[in-house]
């Protein structure tokens, strides 16, 4: 050991590299770096073995910096891919579901009419004798009734016909 070489705790290059202790200590454990001497229970190391240590975490340091930003570039780039996918997916569902309710609505209005037709000529083909009591579903008050109570009126549906 050359007597006038100065020798670094990890402390004091975890200062000059600017990064946490820890990282020194783990940074020097996983390379396998041994020390040059010890004072009490400190650890010191070389001139040179500090600037190895803090020439790795320079360059590490700018190498994370920039792949952390191209990673994040890419994700961003990835959720978007993604988000339009789904963006899409959600319009064609949109489209099937109005085209959907489009042929809905011409259903209703096509059952409607044969409904219509249905009842017009129920109507003039049946009696004007009045129909069983089981065929209505509307209450209607009469005027023989003074406590204001409903009678049942005779339905007018889509089946009725089948009741006659």
């Amino acid at each position: 050991m050359n007597n006038n070489e100065r020798l670094y705790k990890i402390s004091e290059i975890s200062d000059i590299a600017k990064v946490n202790k820890t990282k020194v200590w783990r940074y020097i454990r996983d390379n396998n770096i041994s020390e040059r001497s010890m004072k009490g229970n400190a650890k010191l190391y070389s001139e040179h073995t500090k600037d190895v240590i803090i020439k790795a975490f320079s360059s590490e340091s700018v190498h994370l910096a920039t792949e952390t930003k191209a990673d994040t570039s890419r994700i961003l780039l990835e959720q978007i891919d993604i988000l339009k996918g789904e963006l899409e997916r959600k319009n064609d569902q949109l489209d099937k579901m109005q085209s959907l309710l489009d042929q809905q609505q011409q259903l209703n209005l096509s059952t409607n009419r044969q409904n219509e037709k249905l009842l017009d000529t129920n109507t003039h083909s049946q009696d004007d004798s009045p129909s069983q009591s089981d065929d209505t579903d509307v209450l209607k008050p009469t005027e023989s009734n003074s406590k204001g109570e409903e009678t049942k009126t005779l339905k007018k549906g889509l089946f009725g016909w089948l009741r006659r």
